[in-house]
């Protein structure tokens, strides 16, 4: 008995992980669909309709490349060629790694600057417009100072654009701000990192926010929501509300086996069951910017139970470096992390689409009304994709007069 607790059991239990280690490893940087999209290619838009506004949403390009190689701004580039005026660059936070622009005298700030100079130029070169959002990594990684690191960069951006609205939302407020892209789409920025940051984070007019009380944020989002439940409203956040990712709580099977590879990639000692603590932990209490962490899972449990009364939203964020796409009752949440880094995505659950690869979603707005979703990868070293189309079915009511609603 002795020798089946401790021969045969371990010996099972570690089978069973490489077995699945091994599964795991076939499917990543595959593309998943849902059963239902697998035939995705045979959709396209209509040919007739004409394209009224683009939005490309790239999340996470902290780590972009400033020597004109990167595969993600050379296919930013092309899609700003092909769209014109009539389009929108919406980054979602994560802007500079790893800890935002720092103050001129530190280590990191030549290369910050110079990444985000490049950014920036990119912006000010096409007739589109370009909008910046606030990112953890972009305040401090959420610690102690992230608010003045978060401003500095935003006085950056306004001062190189010279435009109002390039970074949102302003002076580090919870938002929400809203702007018409196009007659029938418009589009709503929340501070999403507001809610999950620790030490000093702005509320009210000494501040530059136009309340006081957090839960006046949320009262005007859904009175903004239901407002315009006759268009198509676009959410850009920084983080999701939905993932299959490592901040939704999904670990690769070689952080269970291999747990010092996250120390450095070349550790491989196993250690499993043991190796399996730290990922429970993270699934069960979270970090920070984990969903299971109990801010961010307060503040999710607001945003959902707000929009799941409407059927006319897009919401999208960054956060997981990864591209996924969910669709949960008659709304589309977005996951467009992949703009400098990659990182696992699980299969299945809730997903119609994910991807482990360098890219970002594109949100196509046309004149018959319809909305399409395109995910397109980057590959080395010129190589563009479609990975992903979906059109965006919806239910829109015609505009009921304004109301306001205090039960949220």
């Amino acid at each position: 008995m002795l020798i089946y607790f401790l021969v045969i059991i371990p010996t099972l239990l570690f089978a069973f992980l490489a077995f699945s280690y091994w599964q795991e490893r076939k499917y990543r940087r595959k593309p998943f669909y849902k059963l239902a999209d697998v035939g995705w290619q045979r959709y396209t838009p209509p040919p007739d309709a004409k394209l009224v506004h683009s939005v490309a949403m790239l999340g996470d390009v902290g780590a972009v490349a400033t020597d004109g190689s990167d595969p993600v701004l050379r296919l930013f580039e092309k899609w700003q060629n092909s769209v014109g005026e009539a389009s929108t660059a919406v980054f979602l936070g994560d802007n500079l790694y790893p800890i935002g622009l720092p103050p001129e005298d530190h280590r990191l700030r030549k290369a910050a600057q110079t990444r985000l100079d490049l950014l920036l130029t990119h912006i000010s070169n096409y007739p589109g417009k370009g909008i910046f959002l606030s990112g953890n990594h972009d305040w401090l990684k959420g610690r102690e100072g992230g608010y003045e690191q978060m401003l500095r960069q935003e006085r950056y951006v306004l001062d190189r654009l010279q435009d109002a609205d390039s970074y949102l939302p302003r002076h580090g407020c919870p938002g929400p701000v809203s702007i018409q892209l196009a007659e029938g789409l418009l589009l709503v920025i929340i501070n999403t990192q507001w809610f999950v940051q620790r030490g000093e984070k702005p509320l009210g007019s000494e501040y530059g926010c136009p309340y006081s009380d957090i839960e006046e944020f949320f009262i005007e989002f859904n009175n903004l929501l239901r407002r315009n439940t006759h268009q198509r409203v676009f959410v850009a956040a920084h983080h999701p509300l939905y993932s299959n990712a490592l901040h939704g709580g999904k670990f690769t099977m070689k952080q269970h086996i291999f747990p010092l590879t996250a120390a450095h990639k070349r550790i491989y000692i196993p250690l499993p069951i043991f190796g399996s603590l730290y990922p429970f932990y993270r699934k069960l209490f979270g970090a920070y910017e984990d969903m299971s962490h109990r801010k961010y899972k307060k503040m999710r449990k607001r945003l959902l139970r707000i929009m799941h009364r409407y059927s006319n939203i897009i919401y999208v964020a960054g956060h997981d470096h990864n591209l996924q796409h969910f669709e949960v009752r008659q709304n589309h949440f977005i996951v467009s992390g992949s703009g400098s880094k990659t990182a696992f995505v699980k299969k299945g659950g809730r997903a119609t689409f994910t991807l482990e690869e360098l890219g970002f979603f594109v949100l196509n707005y046309y004149s018959n009304g319809e909305v399409w979703v395109e995910a397109l990868a980057a590959a080395e070293p010129d190589e563009e994709m479609v990975v992903f189309r979906k059109k965006l079915d919806s239910v829109l009511l015609p505009a009921p007069a304004p109301e306001q609603t205090t039960e949220v």
